[in-house]
This record gives structure tokens, C-alpha cells and sequence, in this order.
């Protein structure tokens, strides 16, 4: 059962305890007391303990009670097919292995997926069972509909959990403070104190701050918007926060007046965009920036090859200011398109809004496919999943364990990530069922075949595991859990005290095929996989750097190639799954800790400039030689850089500081193209820097 905490959640949990116990208890008791429908109270019981309890649904109880009705077509037909594969033990394994690994790789389309698939196992898992008994299913589907209704109602009108901050509203409030802090730079009031909050405001926005079900992880045109507006707004809030601590009296600190108006225009997108998010309509696309960001650049140019010129210091601000604008220009667009939701023309530059013209289908398809690899930590997990409960039910079956459905249900709720996580809760897990079942044991011995007893416990029970075990770990959720379905099976048939045995006996069974899975199938779980997918996100966001430098310099407009990128943004995904995986995994990280955000946020610096920097003329860019020759060498250099730092920490070792020295002009350059890329490379390479100085 999945573990919670205490502190600020104890009183959601004591109340999500409550409202699970009483929908499985309306649903079971008159069944078994009032209509004697033993078969169709069992899974009365079992669908909200399965949905309530095994699956992790988080959210308002509106949501919840949505997730789970919408849940129920899918347990009916699961339950339907385990009971038509229960003719043979073949058939429920071979029925299992290929459920185990739908479900369980389903989370790749988000939250609620992922959450809702170990409750939909157990629908599978009961009726997989023998005796085989088709003419059941009817009465299987109703008591699975009754306990899925009722748990649904119960989590809708008592005691509702209330709705966390949406990604919407955390965004929207990200981009009001970057239209007020916009709005005091373009007004030179530059306020190094508020810094820290903008960087707070960023850090709210990573996924790993964010609620699952409130997570832009899905694969829809709007989740994908809405996550990639949330990385450009956590960029724009750190370039603020930059350009707020810009200390008085620094060369280029504090904005010339072309700067300030382009600001202003940063500071009225923002605030729009934000307006939009709250109301979730009227969200716009005008190219208001994109006319000020191009605007700005031509007079750039213009001031810069008329003479006097324009001091290089300056040029330095602009090109801080002008990546400011680029960023809120990504922020913007990909919230119009994540309040919209709906197919648009093709937004430039289309490469990073590649989604929003695309269909659900191919969007769902090529979520799919990219995950449908060894590399993939979904498919990884789907993997282990689907062979550990497959080798249970075949050993159950083999091997005709009495009640073998518990060993399936060991391995579902035991089963990490790491062989680590999992021995820790195996151990907790049988220490927690010992006791467990020495209690139901002793419980059953003194009351004999009495039900009144049993229905006496059952309530009780249920609320003391549903409550305690999260509170306080595995050992007390399996304990209570052994005494809970040792009172339920007691009332609907004849059990003696060897029941509790039994319940021992099949945990053990699952816990070692759980165990075994997890020392054979990437034990070390997601830490080798993210280590790999951010080491090839660097390398193969590398090659971005020169290709993007050399479209900058070409003689006529060019633009970085499309299959490029496509392959780095497609490393991205992979390394952000992996990343937020291993952020969720317990115990010991093995020494892997690092700053590996730094990792995607240089990945991200890369793309950003890759599409906009071809795209602002910066002078005639080929004329100098020299400069041209330099800016070839530092992408060259900072690409290697790039290289060097993604094989090395795969490896987990260090690489020398003074290979990420930062980039500087050389003498007699100064045009504005070559401060627009010495500020990239240089925004790039302090990403390296932060990424090799992490803790390891």
C-alpha cells in the first residue's frame, strides 16, 4: 500500500481512511446480510480499497470522484477479461503479463493514468482466480460498480479534500511577478531583494513541486503547452532575478531606453498572459513581442553601425534584456496554446511548438512510441511490473495456493523502483503480516464460525490500516490489512485460523517474487537511466551550438536543421521522465546527487537560442573573418564542453573547471551578432559550470 506522511497531510489521510471505510462497508454488509450476494460483496469491497487505496489518486474530491468513475468502464471490462482467462492457469498468466504491462506503461499519458493502474490490476487479479465461474460475471460487475459509485460519492460530498493550486494559477502568479519585476527594470528601479522571490516563484513551477494531479505531464497539446510555458517562465523569473541583483555602478547594469521600452512590452505580455490563465479563455498569440523583440534588434544594428557606435557594455545589457523578451515570447505562446487545447496553425518557430498543429492521435502515438524502449524508465517499470505479477500468478497457480490472489497483491503493493526500496519494504512488510496474522489468528481461534464477530471488526479494521499504514509505514499497513481480509473472508465462508497462515504464507511468496524482480530488473532503478538519458540530452543537444552559430553567420537567412532538434527535444522527454522518477524514488541515491535540473536548463538555453537567434539580424555577420572565425571556435569549444560534461557524468567524475572558462570576444569584435552569441554561449556555459561544481 502506498506509503503518506504525517505532519500537514494527517488529517487529509484520517479522512480519505474514513471515506474509503464507509463506501466499502455500505457496500459489503448488506450485500452479505441483507441480499446474500456473497460474490458481489466481495468486489464491492474490494473496488474502493483497490481505488481508494492502491491506486494514487491525489486532488480535489471533485476530481477524485471523476478519476474513479471514469475508471470504472475500464475495472468492468479488466474484470470481464480475467474472468472469461481463469479457465487455465495459462491463460491468466499469459492475460496477466500482457494487463500488468498496458497498465502499468498507461502512466506514460500522465498523472491520473499512472495513479489509477494498481487499483485497475486488482480487478484483473481477483477475477483471474479460480474457481472459474463465468456465470459470476454479472454479479462481479455489479458489486465492482456499487463500491466504485460509492467510493466516488463518498470522496465527492463527505469531507472533500480541497483542490490544490492548479499549474494554471501557480503560472499565472509566476508571470504577474515577472510583469511587475519587467516593469521596474524598464522603470530603472532594480530591486535585488525581490530576486529571491522570483527564484522561489520558479522553483514552484518545477514538476517536482507541483502535486501529480496537477502535473503538466500528459500527452495533449495542452499539458505539453503548459509544461513548456512553466520551463520559459521559470527562465524569464531567473533572468529577472539576474537583472534585478545587476549591482549599481557595474558596466551595463540597469537598462538604456530602448531596453526599457522593450520591458514594458515584457511587462504587458505577462501581465495578459496571466489575466488569461486565470480566466482560461481570451488567451492571445498577437505579435506584439515578436514585433518589439525584431524592432528592438533593427535599431540595435542601426545605432551600433552608426558612429559613434554603440560602448560593447551596452550591447552586453541588450543582449540580457533581449533573451529576457525571447523567453517571455516562449512563455506566452505556449500558454495561448495551453489554454486553448485546440489544433492551431503552425506557430513559429515551429520546431518548438511542433505540438500545436499536430492531432491527439499522433501526439498520444509518438508519446508511445518514444517511451517504447530499454531506455525508457516507464518501460522499464511496465516491464517489472507485468513479469513480476505474470510469475506470481503463475506460481499461485502452480501451485494452487488457497487465496492465491494475496501473492498478486503483495507483489502490486511491495514492488519499487530500487532493490533497495523493495527489501525495505518487504521487511517492514512481513515483520507487519507476522504480527498481523498472529493477531487474526488468535482472533479466529477464540470466535470460531461466528460472522457477527467478524462484522464487528471489519469497520474497525479497515479505518485502523487505511489510516495508520500511510501514517506510519508498511509494517502496520500489512498488519492491519492481514486482519482486515481475514474478518472479510471469515463472513463469507466457514475459516478457521490457518486462513491467517495462508495470508503468510502468500505474502512471503509474493515478497520474493517482488524481491527477485527487483535485483534482476534495474535494481538500481531510475538513477543509471537518468544518469544515461541527461548525459545523451548534453550530447545531443551539442551539436545545436555550432549548427546554430554557423545559421547566424551564413550569408543569407538560415535556420538550424529540424532533425537536429527533433532529437535533442526527444532526449529531453526522456531525461525529464527519468528525472522525475528518481526524484521519487526513496532511500539512499546511491551518490548520484547533482544538480541535475542544471542539466535540462542547459538543454533548454540550447534550444531557445538555436531558434532565435537565426532569426534576428544582427548586421552583416560574414564580413568579419576574425570574428567569424572566433565565434565558430567558442561553439566548437562550448559543444565539446557540452560533450565532455555528459560523458563524464554518466561516468560520475569531475571534469576540469578551466575547460568551461567563460567565452569572451576577441579584440575589434563588437558587432551586435557577436554579443548576442557571446551572451548565449555564455548563458550555456554557466550551466556547465553549475552542473560539474554539484555535489556527487
Amino acid at each position: 500500500m502506498p506509503e503518506g506522511r504525517a505532519g500537514p497531510e494527517r488529517a487529509e489521510t484520517l479522512r480519505h481512511a474514513v471515506r474509503v471505510t464507509l463506501a466499502a462497508s455500505a457496500g459489503f454488509y448488506p450485500l452479505v446480510y441483507v441480499f446474500h450476494q456473497h460474490e458481489m460483496a466481495l468486489y464491492a469491497l474490494f473496488a474502493p480499497v483497490a481505488l481508494g487505496v492502491l491506486s494514487r489518486v491525489t486532488g480535489s474530491g471533485r476530481q477524485r470522484a471523476a478519476v474513479f468513475v471514469r475508471a470504472l468502464p475500464v475495472g468492468i471490462v479488466l474484470a470481464g477479461l480475467g474472468t472469461a482467462l481463469a479457465v487455465s492457469t495459462a491463460t491468466a498468466v499469459i492475460g496477466m503479463l500482457v494487463v500488468g504491462f498496458v497498465l502499468a506503461f498507461a502512466g506514460v499519458g500522465g498523472p491520473r493514468s499512472a495513479g489509477v493502474a494498481p487499483g485497475l490490476q486488482l480487478f484483473y487479479i481477483l477475477a483471474c482466480f479460480p474457481p472459474y465461474a463465468p456465470e459470476t460475471l454479472w454479479q462481479r460487475i455489479v458489486g465492482l460498480t456499487i463500491g466504485t459509485l460509492l467510493l466516488a460519492l463518498c470522496e465527492r460530498f463527505l469531507m472533500p479534500s480541497a483542490a490544490a493550486a492548479s499549474y494554471r494559477s501557480r503560472l499565472a502568479d509566476a508571470l504577474s511577478a515577472a510583469s511587475y519585476a519587467a516593469a521596474n527594470a524598464a522603470a530603472g528601479r532594480l530591486d535585488p531583494a525581490g530576486a529571491g522571490r522570483l527564484r522561489a516563484l520558479g522553483v514552484a513551477l518545477r514538476p517536482s513541486q507541483v502535486p501529480p494531479v496537477e502535473r503538466p505531464s500528459g500527452a495533449g497539446r495542452s499539458p505539453r503547452a503548459l509544461s513548456q510555458a512553466g520551463s520559459g517562465t521559470r527562465r524569464l523569473l531567473n533572468q529577472l532575478a539576474d537583472l534585478a541583483e545587476s549591482p549599481p555602478g557595474r558596466p551595463g547594469s540597469g537598462v538604456d531606453p530602448a531596453s526599457a521600452s522593450l520591458l514594458r512590452v515584457v511587462a504587458g505580455v505577462c501581465a495578459d498572459t496571466a489575466a488569461a490563465l486565470h480566466s482560461r479563455h481570451g488567451a492571445r498569440t498577437g505579435l506584439s513581442l515578436e514585433e518589439a523583440i525584431l524592432g528592438f534588434q533593427a535599431d540595435r544594428v542601426g545605432a551600433a553601425a552608426t558612429p559613434p557606435g554603440v560602448p560593447t557594455s551596452v550591447l552586453r545589457a541588450q543582449s540580457e534584456v533581449l533573451a529576457i523578451a525571447g523567453s517571455a515570447r516562449i512563455a506566452q505562446v505556449a500558454a495561448a496554446v495551453g489554454i486553448e487545447g485546440k489544433r492551431t496553425p503552425p506557430v513559429p518557430p515551429r520546431e518548438l511548438f511542433w505540438y500545436a498543429d499536430t492531432s491527439t492521435f499522433r501526439l498520444w502515438a509518438r508519446r508511445l512510441a518514444g517511451n517504447a524502449n530499454l531506455q525508457s524508465v516507464a518501460f522499464q517499470n511496465a516491464v517489472r511490473v507485468a513479469v513480476g505479477l505474470g510469475a506470481a500468478r503463475l506460481v499461485a497457480g502452480s501451485l494452487d495456493l488457497a487465496h492465491g490472489f494475496w501473492v498478486l497483491l503483495a507483489v502490486l503493493t511491495l514492488g519499487r523502483t530500487t532493490a533497495g526500496a523493495t527489501w525495505t519494504a518487504v521487511r517492514g512488510a512481513l515483520i507487519g503480516t507476522l504480527l498481523g496474522a498472529l493477531a487474526a489468528g488468535a482472533l479466529l481461534y477464540a470466535v470460531g464460525h461466528d460472522p457477527r464477530t467478524y462484522a464487528v471488526v471489519l469497520a474497525p479494521a479497515m479505518l485502523a490500516a487505511f489510516s495508520l499504514g500511510p501514517l506510519f509505514g508498511v509494517a502496520w499497513a500489512q498488519g492491519l490489512f492481514t486482519l482486515v481480509v481475514s474478518s472479510a473472508f471469515a463472513q463469507l465462508a466457514p475459516a478457521s485460523w490457518q486462513i491467517a497462515e495462508v495470508r503468510m504464507l502468500d505474502v512471503l511468496t509474493g515478497s520474493a517474487i517482488g524481491l527477485l524482480c527487483g535485483l534482476l530488473a534495474w535494481p538500481a532503478g531510475a538513477r543509471h537511466e537518468m544518469r544515461r538519458n541527461m548525459a545523451a540530452l548534453l550530447r545531443d543537444t551539442a551539436p545545436l551550438v555550432p549548427a546554430t552559430v554557423s545559421a547566424v553567420l551564413a550569408d543569407r537567412p538560415a535556420q538550424v536543421p529540424a532533425e537536429a532538434t527533433g532529437l535533442a527535444l526527444h532526449r529531453w522527454h526522456l531525461a525529464e521522465a527519468a528525472f522525475a522518477q528518481y526524484r521519487s524514488e526513496p532511500g539512499d541515491t546511491g551518490g548520484s546527487s547533482g544538480d541535475w535540473h542544471a542539466v535540462l536548463l542547459a538543454a533548454h538555453h540550447v534550444l531557445t537560442g538555436a531558434h532565435w537567434l537565426p532569426r534576428l539580424d544582427g548586421s552583416a555577420l560574414g564580413a568579419e573573418d576574425r570574428a567569424a572565425c572566433w565565434a565558430h571556435a567558442a561553439a566548437e569549444r562550448v559543444a565539446a564542453a557540452m560533450r565532455r560534461v555528459g560523458t563524464l557524468s554518466e561516468s560520475g567524475e569531475r571534469p576540469q573547471q578551466a575547460a568551461l572558462a567563460p567565452v569572451r570576444l576577441p579584440p575589434g569584435a563588437g558587432t551586435v551578432a557577436d554579443v548576442d552569441l557571446e551572451h548565449w554561449l555564455n548563458t550555456v556555459t554557466g550551466d556547465l559550470r553549475r552542473i560539474v561544481s554539484s555535489p556527487r
